[in-house]
């Protein structure tokens, strides 16, 4: 996907400056994006040739195939990574900040 297109796709999702991002919509923009990257290749079918064997080697395998990217495909993917990451984080702090607030229902 082009960087000018994502963009346009972004703002649109979630308005200027993200102002209307929350963790679910977040959530639900990044398995559409997805999604629709796995539909750009029907009938292609994905293998898995994953000779890292721990976690680390996974990540820098990743990251070494980014610098090697064409640059707005490196660009989006490390947005959309970074996007999730941090929502995801955010969605953590709101499930605990929650469950301190209820847990005295938990006994019920």
């Amino acid at each position: 996907m082009k960087l000018d297109a994502f963009k346009q796709l972004v703002t649109s999702e979630f308005g200027q400056g993200l102002k209307h991002a929350t963790p679910a919509n977040v959530r639900e923009f990044l398995d559409k994006i997805q999604q629709e990257v796995f539909q750009s290749r029907p009938g292609e079918r994905i293998v898995l040739d994953e000779t890292a064997t721990t976690y680390e080697e996974v990540i820098k395998d990743f990251f070494s195939r980014i610098l090697d990217a064409p640059q707005d495909e490196a660009i989006v993917t490390l947005w959309t990574l970074a996007l999730d990451l941090s929502f995801a984080a955010i969605e953590y702090q709101y499930a605990e900040r929650f469950a301190n607030l209820f847990h005295e229902f938990d006994e019920f």
